[in-house]
Order: structure tokens, then C-alpha cells, then sequence
């Protein structure tokens, strides 16, 4: 039975439960045949073995590992081990999104090697019975709103970023189309600024937004897999209930945040081949994933340290070494119910990352969480939000700080004693905050947060039709055109955007290829160039192709072609050395065979 405790501040909070672990152990791909591998796990019940299979080391030795769930998905539905995305879900899916239903935040996230099976796992495929963890949940989600009751008014929003590199993108807003700014507010804790948050209000709505999520996140080509993420990526529903209680008169609403993570998958260079630009992702997502073992490592032994007084308990955590640990600091080992499902291959030739896997879900099994339940956060989080930005002002009108083009002048009689400010608050909120934030960009901040916070459900369904209108307008602006239903419809030349398009002797495969000339500069070169440390954005193959081959610089109106040092280029058939403002119309040539035509789209409009 779960033990419930009242807190001072009147939300109930659960007693202390620990992460929930599942492993998955993915069929036999492609590479694996071809080197004839063996399988080296077995699975009984809830128990997970792996045998050693290297010579000369502890060969045949067998180590068992117990977790929550243990699922073989080796086989095909005729064995009756076999364990199928459905089966997943209820087991996990299910258990999550029946907590969120209660007022819990929940975290589920899949970690393993590289081509393990995780964004399967997580995101699933289109196709009959293949739908994963997220797209499951959020169908049930909706099926289950659609089946409230009267007195309930429930609400969804959604966000969706990518970490890659460290840096975070969000997949869901065109605008927001650089790397946004991770902030820590003293109340809210960790949170990345100007993430977009959209309203849906169906699961239609929710599978677009995924769908166009998926498609933004940054993936490439391993010796491993075919489409290797190479960056982790954070799908978060922002889940609301608001309940009134027409004998009292009194609305109670409970706010839950459900966390979907798919991590990018740990990595050897010498297993996957990468190189380059490849490379350095490979050693960023190695940093992070081995910053987030450090943490769950320290987690669990903080919570054995709970039961065992003797034992000195380890009081650092390394959530700031990386950001997808700091973002995550509240589902490990915090206020979530949190799940986590590891990644396994079976084959012998990947025995080192598949044991290392183990490792890591044994020792997240022993982190503890405390989860409460969130009733009426938001008008908590209001309160609070405006007690610091009162705080603040009487702060900055001591220091006589213009604020809002008046000046908050401090009269000869005010003296430091008469600030009433609290000085638990003035000594948590400076030790969270950055030394180089002073206080009137906290007021800007916290101002903000407060405005987003009181935004209406009218607001942000609205602000979310924006949002999906401007990423329609800016596909329609690259050529892409859009059905109602938002399926791909076809893809002709841009109306406003820069391009070239490939010419060939053979009409069929003459303006088969478009390439974008973005604002700014565009660079032209060879895949994965081993002399260059920029990533091209053109990039062509052939012996007369340099690793850096010519810059285009386009400023909106006028389109600058600038060759390399001892690249080939030609315009018109003429060779040239030095930079060039392209006319649209103009042939331009590549090395020897690469031949395109060059197209500025509203330098045609002027001619008209």
C-alpha cells in the first residue's frame, strides 16, 4: 500500500518510491548476421543474464541482473516470450500516464548503445502495432480526456527540443531556429527560455506535432545504424485538470508534466566509423550520457545512504556538468515518478556495451524519487512570482534604478533596515542564480514567467495556430506545399529563397536536385572533410570538389559567389577566381560535373 503524508503547504506527497527499470532486448539486425554473432542474453521472468563470449578473459561466465520488467523481443509474436510494443506500453505506458492522471509529474527514457532500439522503443513506427511509448500515450491521453466527466475541464500543451551538442533547439517553433538559453529561477528551477509551448486539443494535433518534430531532429548515418540520433531529444506534455465543486463553490486544478526522453545512444568510434563532424557528436553524447551515469551513480548511493546512518552520504550531485542532466534534475532522483527502459542488443560482438548498459539500469533501480502531487501550482508559482518581483522593485528603488523610464528615487530618510526583504529568500535565490544576473534582468525574467503563466487557454491555442501558420509560411517559402490534413503534397521552386537547381544532359534527371542559399553564408565542400572544421552546408562529392570549393553570401537581395583558393568554379562558362554577384538565371558550374542553375527569386519579381 502507498503511504500519503500532508505537507505544510497542502499537497499531498507520495512516500519515497524508486525509479521503475525495464530492459528490451531488440532482434538480430543486418550487420550482426553478416558477422554470424550469437546470442549471449537470456531472459527468465523478471531476471536478465549475460553470458562472456570473449576468449581468454572469464568465457561462459553468467551474470544476472533483476530488474522490474524483462522484455525479449529477440523473436517474433510466434514465441510466447515475445514481448510486442503493446505489451511495453501496458506496462509501463500505462502505469505513467495513470499517475499523471493523479496529479504526478513522470519522466520515461530510454537509454542504450547507438542502434539498440530506443527511438523504436520511444517513437515506434507508422505502421499497425508498431506505435512506440509516446505516440501510445498520447492517443490514450486523449481518448480518456474525450471520456471526462462534466465537472472537469481538462487542457494539454506540448513542447519538443533536441539537445545536440549541448546546445538546445527547439523542433517545434521555425522562428526559434537557434540555440535557446538554458536559466534556473528559484522557483521553477531549471527551464529553457522562449521554448515554444503549443495547445492541442486532439491526438491528431499531437501527431503532427510530433511527426514535424521527428523530421527536425538531427540524425546521420553509423556503421552501427542507418539513422542514428545523433542528439537527445525531450518531448514534454504540460497535462491540466481543473475541477469545480459546485457544493463548495471551490476549483481545484492539479497540473502534471509528463517527460518522454529519447536519448542518443552511447557510442565507440571504432564500432561506428565515425569521423569528422560525426565524431565530435559521438564524444558530446558520450559526455553527457557518461555525466548522467555520475549522476544516477551518486543518486543511488545517496539513497542507501538514507537507511544506513553509518554510511557518509555524498552530498554533490553533478546535475550542471552537462544539460541534459541539469534539464532533467527533477525526474532523477526528484519530485517525478520516473521509468526507465534500457536498450539491449543480443549479439556477442556487442558484449562490453551491452554489460555496460546493465550496469547502468542496475544502478538506476536504486534511486529514489519523491513525487507529490501538484494541486494548483500555478497560482503558487503567481503568488511566489510576485512576492520576488515586489522584492526586486524595493531592491532596485533603494539602489535608485530607472525602471520603465521612471526612477525609483530612495528618499535621504529610507535606510537599509527599512527594506523589509526576507533573507532566506535573498540567500536561496542568490545561491541559485547565476553571480553575473543582477537583479533588474531577475525582475525582466520573472516578470516574463508571470505574464506566460497567466496566459488564458484562448491565448495559447491561438499563439499555437500562429505558431503552425508561420511554420506552414515558411515551408510554402522553401517550396514545400502542404495538404489540409498537413501530409506532404509536393515540392516545386521557392518563391522567396535563394536556390540552385542541378542540370543534367538527361532531362529525367535534369532539376531532380535543389539546393537552399541561405541568408548569410552558404558553404560549398566535401562531406566530413577531414581539413575543414566548418560542416558544409552543399555538399558534393567528386575528385575536382575541394574540402572547401566556394562561399555564397546572400544578403536578402544580392547573392555573392566567392571561390576557394584553387577551386574550380565557373558562371556563364567563364572561370572565375575572385568573388561574383550571381544574376538569377545564371549556369553555374562546380568542379568539372556539377552544373546547376542559379535562382534569386525576387530578383525576377524586380525585373518583371
Amino acid at each position: 500500500m502507498t503511504e500519503h503524508k500532508l505537507c505544510s503547504d497542502g499537497y499531498t506527497m507520495n512516500a519515497m518510491s524508486s525509479v521503475k527499470v525495464a530492459v528490451r532486448v531488440r532482434p538480430f539486425n543486418g550487420r550482426e548476421i553478416a558477422r554470424e554473432s550469437t546470442c549471449i542474453i537470456a531472459m527468465s521472468d523478471k531476471t536478465t543474464t549475460i553470458t562472456d563470449p570473449r576468449p581468454g578473459h572469464d568465457f561462459g561466465s553468467v551474470k544476472s541482473f533483476n530488474f522490474d520488467f524483462s522484455y525479449w523481443s529477440t523473436t517474433g509474436p510466434e514465441d510466447p516470450r515475445f514481448s510486442d510494443q503493446q505489451t511495453v506500453y501496458r506496462d509501463i505506458g500505462l502505469e505513467m500516464l495513470e499517475h499523471a492522471f493523479e496529479g504526478y509529474n513522470v519522466c520515461v527514457f530510454a537509454y542504450g548503445q547507438t542502434g539498440a532500439g530506443k527511438s523504436y522503443t520511444m517513437m515506434g513506427r507508422d505502421e499497425p502495432n508498431q506505435k512506440g511509448i509516446i505516440p501510445q500515450l498520447c492517443e490514450d491521453l486523449f481518448n480518456r480526456i474525450n471520456d471526462r466527466r462534466d465537472d472537469v475541464s481538462l487542457s494539454v500543451e506540448v513542447s519538443y527540443m533536441e539537445i545536440y551538442c549541448e546546445h538546445v533547439r527547439d523542433l517545434l517553433n521555425p522562428k526559434n531556429r537557434g540555440n535557446l538559453r538554458v536559466r534556473e529561477h528559484p522557483i521553477l528551477g531549471p527551464y529553457v527560455e522562449d521554448l515554444s509551448k503549443l495547445a492541442v486539443t486532439s491526438f491528431q494535433d499531437i501527431n503532427e506535432l510530433i511527426d514535424e518534430g521527428n523530421k527536425a531532429r538531427t540524425v546521420a548515418a553509423t556503421n552501427m545504424n542507418e539513422t542514428s540520433s545523433r542528439s537527445h531529444a525531450v518531448f514534454t506534455i504540460v497535462f491540466s485538470q481543473k475541477r469545480h465543486d459546485r457544493q463548495t463553490d471551490v476549483t481545484t486544478e492539479k497540473v502534471s508534466k509528463i517527460s518522454l526522453v529519447d536519448l542518443a545512444g552511447s557510442e565507440r568510434a571504432d564500432s561506428t566509423g565515425a569521423k569528422g563532424t560525426r565524431l565530435k557528436e559521438g564524444a558530446n553524447i558520450n559526455k553527457s550520457l557518461t555525466t548522467l551515469g555520475k549522476v544516477i551513480s551518486a543518486l543511488a548511493e545517496a539513497s542507501q545512504c538514507q537507511g544506513n546512518k553509518k554510511k557518509k552520504k555524498t552530498d554533490f550531485i553533478p546535475y550542471r556538468d552537462s544539460v541534459l542532466t541539469w534539464l532533467l534534475r527533477e525526474n532523477l532522483g526528484g519530485n517525478s515518478k520516473t521509468a526507465m527502459i534500457a536498450a539491449l542488443s543480443p549479439a556477442d560482438i556487442n558484449y562490453d556495451e551491452t554489460l555496460s548498459t546493465l550496469r547502468y539500469a542496475d544502478r538506476a533501480k536504486q534511486i529514489l524519487c519523491k513525487a507529490i502531487v501538484n494541486e494548483d501550482p500555478n497560482a503558487r508559482l503567481i503568488r511566489e512570482l510576485k512576492e520576488e518581483v515586489d522584492m526586486l522593485r524595493r531592491l532596485l528603488a533603494n539602489e535608485g534604478i530607472r525602471l520603465d523610464g521612471q526612477t525609483a528615487m530612495a528618499t535621504s530618510c529610507c535606510s537599509n533596515s527599512e527594506l523589509i526583504v526576507d533573507d532566506d529568500v535573498m540567500r536561496h535565490s542568490s545561491g541559485t542564480m547565476d553571480e553575473n544576473e543582477d537583479a533588474e534582468e531577475r525582475l525582466k525574467m520573472t516578470e516574463k514567467l508571470i505574464s506566460e503563466l497567466n496566459e488564458t487557454w484562448e491565448e495559447k491555442i491561438r499563439k499555437s495556430d500562429e505558431i503552425r501558420r508561420q511554420r506552414e509560411a515558411m515551408l510554402l517559402e522553401m517550396g514545400i506545399a502542404l495538404r489540409d490534413d498537413s501530409s506532404l503534397m509536393g515540392v516545386y521552386s521557392p518563391k522567396r529563397t535563394a536556390h540552385l537547381v542541378n542540370l543534367n544532359e538527361d532531362p529525367l534527371m535534369s532539376e531532380c536536385l535543389l539546393y537552399y542559399i541561405k541568408e548569410g553564408r552558404t558553404l560549398v565542400g566535401r562531406p566530413d572533410s577531414s581539413s575543414s572544421s566548418a560542416v558544409q552546408d552543399i555538399q558534393l562529392n567528386g575528385a575536382s570538389i575541394l574540402d572547401e570549393h566556394c562561399i555564397f553570401e546572400n544578403d536578402g537581395t544580392n547573392v555573392v559567389l566567392t571561390p576557394c583558393h584553387g577551386a574550380l568554379c565557373y558562371v556563364n562558362g567563364t572561370l572565375v577566381t575572385c568573388s561574383v554577384v550571381l544574376e538569377t538565371g545564371s549556369r553555374v558550374i562546380f568542379g568539372k560535373s556539377h552544373v546547376f542553375r542559379f535562382a534569386l527569386p525576387v530578383q525576377g519579381m524586380e525585373r518583371r
